[in-house]
Formats: C-alpha cells, sequence, structure tokens
C-alpha cells in the first residue's frame, strides 16, 4: 500500500513556500491559521490558490473579487479559486474546478447526479420516496465583491400531495472572496395547513471523478486506499448479508483482493464527524466536508451517522434513522407549524504540488475545521432564519455527582457531557429529532460553558462517563438575545439503592470495552487490523458460535474478566439448518448472607437494542415468567451496521430477596427473538445492588 501511495503522490519535494511547495516538517502558529472559508492571513502561504499569489519581488497580490454568471441553464459562482456551477433554477451542483482541474465532480453521471441535497420521505402510513432536491425558483440574495449568495427554492402546494414532501425548500449556497471553497445550508418549513409526513433522512450529496479521488481520510487512524465503484459490480465482488457489504473477488488494485468494503464501516458518532473528504492522486488535491456545528444534527453528540463511502462519495448528514431507528424519525402532523435551518456546512479544497507528501492535505483540513468551528455561528449568511452570535444566548455552571456509595463528599463530573435540547423526559435528548441542540464538554473541574445557543425553551441535560443513568435540570431553561445564565453548581444524582455487589463492564454507553473478536479470516478490511475500532469489521456477529459452539457465555463474577470473557454483543445462534435460536447468558455469583426480607436492585444498561428483548431469570432458567422483560425493543440495527452502540436504555430489575441463597447464585439474560442473524443485544454494563438496609 505505501508503495503504491508514492507511486501516485511521487517523492517528497522541499521548494518552501505554500502547500503546493512546502517540504515534510511544518507547524502552524494561531497567527498564522485560516480564517473561515479558507481566507488566509496574508503571510501564510499555505494553500495553492489564487488568493496567495505573489507577484516577483514577492508581495501579496489581493484575491479576487467574487463574480456571479448567470447563463440560460445554469449559474457559476467564481471567485478565482474555486468555481461552482448550479444548474437554474434546481440548484444541482453540476461542476466544482478548482486548481486546474475543470470539474472535480464526477464527469460521467447525469449532470443531477453530482452534488445535490436529498431527502427520504413518507406520507403517515405511506411508502417511503427519496427525492433529490430540485428547485423551480431562482434567486440572486447577495451579489457583491465579497459575496455570492444564492437561493434555489421548491415551494409547496396542495396540488403536489404525494409527490413531494409538504415542505417549502431553500437551498442557499455562498462563495466568499478569497475563500479556498463554498457553503450551502437549507432552510425547511412546514405550514400548519398542510398535510404531515415522516422525514427518515435528509443530507447534501457529492460524487466525484473516480478516476482521480481514490484516498479517502474520515480520521488519523481511519483513512486509506478504497476500492473503485467498479469493484462493488457484478463480477468483481460478492454481496455479502446485505446489499451495502460486498467481498472484493477482482478488485481493479489488486493488493484490496478478498477485503471487505461496506460503507457503514465508516460511520462516525457526530461529536467526531467534523471533517472528511477525499485526495485526489494526480495532481493532489483534497475534496473535504467540514461541519462546524452539530446544533442542526439530530439526536446529540452520540448519534452516529454515515460520513464517505465508495463511489467516490462525500456526505454532510443532516439527519437519518440510522443506528436509531423509528425513534429518530421526525413526524409532522397536520395543524403543526416547523421550521428549521441545516447548515451551513463547508466544501472545502486544497492542493499540494505533484511529489508533496499527500497526508499534509488531511493535516491542513484539519486546521480548517478548527478554523470553521471557532468562527461559528457564521455571520455571513444572508437568511434571517439562520441566528448570528449577538441573537443567541450562553449558559454556564458546574457539574457535580451524588453518590453517597463512592464518597461522602461530592464527586467531580469530569468530562461530563452537557446540553440544551428541547423540553422533554430525562434522556428524552437523544431521541430529539425536530429542533436544535447545543452540546459541551466539561472541563476537569466539571465546569461547562455552553455558548451560541439559538433563542427558545430548552431543558439541560448531561450525563457523566463513569455513572449510569442521565441527569436533567427541572426547569426550563429560556434563552433570550445576549443573555448569559449563570447556573451554579448542579448536582446528579445517578440511579443508587445500595452498596455494589458486583459489576461488569464500563458505564460509558459502548460495549467497546468488552470481548471483539477477530473476524473470520475471508471477511476482513485491512484498514482495522489491530485497530482501536476492531469492532467495525464485518460479520462479528457470526463469530460467536464459533466461539462458543455447544453451550452459551457463562460469566462468573470474581473469575472472569469482561474484556476476555464476555461477548461485545448478545446475538442469536445459528443452527446448522440455518435457522436460528435465541440465547441465554449466565453469570454466576455467590453470596455469603442473604437479606431475604428486602429487594435487590440489578441494573442494566444496553447500548443497543435491534428488534431484541431482555428477560431476567433468577436461579430458574426454566421459569415461566421472568423476574423482569423488557418486551420488544430497538430497532438501531448496530449490530450488522459495526455500530458498537446504538441508543442508550437503563433498566432497573429488583430481584426479592427470597430469589437469591446463599451460596451459588446465577442470573439467566435471556434474548429470545431470534427471526433475523442481527437480531440482538449490546450491553453497557451491569450492577447488582445490595438493599439499602444491608
Amino acid at each position: 500500500m505505501k508503495k503504491r501511495l508514492q507511486s501516485l503522490f511521487g517523492s517528497l519535494c522541499d521548494c518552501g513556500g505554500c502547500l503546493r511547495h512546502r517540504n515534510v516538517s511544518y507547524s502552524i502558529s494561531t497567527s498564522q491559521r485560516p480564517g473561515p472559508g479558507g481566507i488566509l492571513n496574508p503571510d501564510r502561504h499555505f494553500h495553492c490558490g489564487e488568493q496567495n499569489l505573489k507577484d516577483s519581488n514577492c508581495r501579496t497580490m489581493p484575491p479576487h473579487a467574487v463574480r456571479l454568471h448567470i447563463q440560460d441553464r445554469h449559474v457559476v459562482m467564481d471567485n478565482g479559486i474555486v468555481q461552482v456551477t448550479l444548474s437554474k433554477p434546481e440548484g444541482i451542483v453540476t461542476g466544482i474546478r478548482y486548481d486546474g482541474i475543470d470539474n472535480l465532480l464526477e464527469v460521467l453521471n447525469r449532470e443531477t447526479n453530482r452534488g445535490y441535497w436529498d431527502l427520504f420521505w413518507n406520507p403517515p402510513g405511506g411508502k417511503g420516496i427519496f427525492d433529490v432536491i430540485s428547485g423551480t425558483s431562482f434567486r440572486v440574495i447577495v451579489e457583491n465583491e465579497e459575496q455570492v449568495e444564492l437561493s434555489f427554492t421548491r415551494m409547496w402546494d396542495p396540488s403536489l400531495e404525494g409527490k413531494y414532501i409538504p415542505l417549502n425548500i431553500d437551498k442557499r449556497f455562498i462563495l466568499l472572496r478569497g475563500s479556498s471553497g463554498f457553503y450551502s445550508y437549507a432552510i425547511y418549513e412546514h405550514l400548519q395547513e398542510w398535510p404531515g409526513f415522516e422525514l427518515g433522512e435528509t443530507r447534501i450529496t457529492f460524487k466525484l471523478r473516480k478516476d482521480k479521488f481514490q484516498y479517502m481520510a474520515v480520521g488519523d487512524n481511519r483513512q486509506r486506499l478504497m476500492p473503485l465503484p467498479d469493484d462493488r459490480m457484478p463480477g468483481r465482488c460478492q454481496t455479502l448479508a446485505y446489499p451495502e457489504a460486498v467481498l472484493l473477488v477482482n478488485p481493479k488494485f489488486p493488493e484490496l483482493k478478498g477485503e471487505v468494503d461496506d460503507k457503514y464501516q465508516y460511520s462516525c458518532n457526530n461529536e467526531d464527524n467534523q471533517v472528511h473528504g477525499w485526495m485526489s492522486f494526480n495532481p493532489p488535491v483534497g475534496f473535504w466536508q467540514i461541519t462546524p456545528s452539530n446544533e442542526f444534527r439530530t439526536g446529540g453528540p452520540l448519534k452516529q451517522n454515515l460520513t464517505s463511502h465508495v463511489g467516490p462519495t462525500t456526505l454532510a448528514m443532516f439527519h437519518s434513522s440510522h443506528y436509531a431507528g423509528n425513534d429518530l424519525v421526525p413526524r409532522c402532523n397536520l395543524g403543526e407549524h416547523w421550521k428549521k435551518v441545516f447548515g451551513p456546512v463547508f466544501i472545502y479544497l486544497n492542493s499540494a504540488s505533484t511529489g508533496n507528501d499527500p497526508l499534509f492535505l488531511w493535516e491542513d483540513a484539519k486546521i480548517q475545521m478548527m478554523a470553521e468551528v471557532q468562527s461559528w455561528p457564521y455571520s455571513f449568511p444572508a437568511s434571517a432564519d439562520f441566528q448570528k452570535s449577538a441573537e443567541r444566548g450562553n449558559v454556564c455552571g458546574r457539574l457535580l455527582v451524588q453518590d453517597m456509595c463512592m464518597s461522602e463528599d461530592h464527586i467531580i463530573a469530569s468530562g461530563a457531557y452537557v446540553g440544551m435540547a428541547p423540553p422533554g423526559d430525562v434522556g428524552s435528548w437523544q431521541r430529539e429529532c425536530k429542533d436544535y441542540q447545543f452540546w459541551t464538554r466539561a472541563d476537569e473541574n466539571g465546569f461547562f460553558s455552553i455558548k451560541n445557543v439559538r433563542t427558545g425553551d430548552y431543558n439541560l441535560y448531561a450525563w457523566v462517563p463513569g455513572f449510569i443513568g442521565d441527569y436533567r435540570f427541572e426547569a426550563v431553561i429560556t434563552i433570550n438575545s445576549g443573555c448569559n445564565i449563570e447556573m451554579g453548581d448542579l448536582v446528579y444524582k445517578p440511579p443508587r439503592d445500595g452498596p455494589t455487589l458486583w459489576e461488569i463492564g464500563i458505564p460509558d454507553r459502548s460495549a467497546a470495552e468488552f470481548y471483539v473478536p477477530d473476524p473470520d479470516l475471508v471477511h476482513v478490511n485491512k484498514l482495522f487490523i489491530n485497530h482501536p475500532d476492531r469492532f467495525r469489521q464485518y460479520g462479528l456477529w457470526s463469530r460467536y458460535v464459533d466461539l462458543y459452539p455447544e453451550a452459551d457465555l457463562v460469566y462468573t463474577v470474581g473469575v472472569s474478566d469482561y474484556r476476555k470473557d464476555w461477548f461485545f454483543a448478545q446475538v442469536v445462534r445459528r443452527k446448522d439448518d440455518g435457522t436460528h435460536v435465541g440465547t441465554t447468558w449466565q453469570i454466576k455469583f455467590k453470596l455469603d448472607k442473604v437479606d431475604r426480607r428486602n429487594t435487590y436492585k440489578l441494573r442494566v444498561a444496553l447500548a443497543s437494542a435491534a428488534l431484541a428483548e431482555l428477560q431476567v431469570r433468577v436461579n430458574d432458567p426454566n421459569a415461566p415468567r421472568p423476574v423482569f422483560t423488557t418486551g420488544l425493543i430497538g430497532r438501531d440495527n448496530s449490530i450488522a451496521r459495526h455500530g458498537i452502540h446504538g441508543l442508550y436504555r437503563l433498566y432497573n430489575v429488583n430481584i426479592p430477596g427470597v430469589r437469591l441463597v446463599e451460596g451459588e447464585n446465577t442470573i439467566f439474560l435471556t434474548q429470545p427473538r431470534c427471526t433475523s442473524p442481527f437480531q440482538g443485544l449490546m450491553y453497557d454494563y451491569i450492577r447488582l445492588e445490595s438493599p439499602p438496609s444491608s
């Protein structure tokens, strides 16, 4: 792989100057960092764009003014660095010209299949409809030498019922002077008198040239030479258990033969999904999707979304039900007014000279991502629906934890997730999917500051790694323009009845600490060999029966190690005839004394559930009625999609003391649902507490 990259990119040069002519070592000081849009300090010569040109006497030349060219069927935004062509009035990105490449988008595709906003929706009770959002009206919102902002709208009326989602949609595109890229955002609005709908997904999709963009980067340790889209065609691949996953049997790059390609292997939590994209081999050019804020994404910081994948495709995901299911499908009803701004996101372009280290493109994209984050909320979008900084408010405080079984003093909630989300029940933020959320992490002393919150009513929510459950501040908090609300010290009391008798796992809303097996040798993605995210390998659910061929998992407290002896997912067992059966896991533990008059508490935190059920029995696996059952829960599909977590669920199970005995006891955890190989549970953490009086 290294030799292929060297042959594709060439050797390094040490000409100095901008990124096109930079040597291997570099560092960026604060004063050198770019502003929003890749607009650079005149002394920072890092990108190859005309914003950085110098004359023969090394004097910085001013960047070109932004120009707008309106044609019969297209409109072109041009600032001398990047040229963006959109269809008129549809608002489909048909061309992106940059660094001598006439079009970064796939020229073999139809114009409508290059760069577009899309959504997946259905009327209540109806079938799903995929829709590439095509505008019917075009307007110039801003046009001057510093900025162009264009609007492509599709207005809804009753004659469109059943054909288009009942929304007014206003897609915006912005190009700034000196910017090495462009922005896009959209305003969706549903009027009260319109029929209802369900929205499964909405996003921006860019399909790049497959002859150039072949190296993908999603993170520092998640980047690689990717298969070509041709490799997923019949004759070159074998479809696996679901169509998104294929085994490469005859790829055009021979070194990829025998690997699995699956777009879900590159999914990412919202909190980490800030920059991803592709690098061209010849010439070295980067195409990056930067999301500077999660406020318009749904489901909170742990919600997982797709990023980039074979195509070469790059996605700006605003909303999806991936890793959540129907719980995260927004529903708008007749009589309900709803409006939301999605974005802006930034499409950032950079380049290097042939022979330069291509990884500089990724490093530079990360620097640009930080500049965009620091510039949020942007000051330049023209829509009044996008609130600027002065229109927003701020909230700060400190979060502490009170758990008397761990400490008589308050415990600092170091690293706690603290957020503002629409009013709801405790933990409702992870299923919230219609409005805005604002999250931060508390520092090592538990202090938090949530800045630039849009005006409106919110609850303050939190959860603390290392503790189960969710915190919610009871009172509704109203954010007004310019407000600075000091919350003071807030105290979270996590669920607790009595001292811990034993525990399994780490309460962090993930199953990653449990045993994740090696993949089947014929279903490997080499990127994830010896990788921290080893759970992203395809087909790990099938390894359970290999490791437990005759009987299900038995875990002995005090003897077993959850890192080695607790399989990461309680999946079904495949029989020789191809059918499946449910599984029952056992937790064995000893009690020297039993308080038979009182109740013990079993805390079961689930990291994921996929069309599953958890039944709890104590000391009798054949009891006709379990002590507890969840009933059918979950549609997050995290087992199949390598997610290691979906929606978090906490169950507090009462175990009467009369069901326990002095000496050895066994808790039986049964997952009986078994019509699919992907059904099952992922555990986050399990704890047994003694009664309070004990």
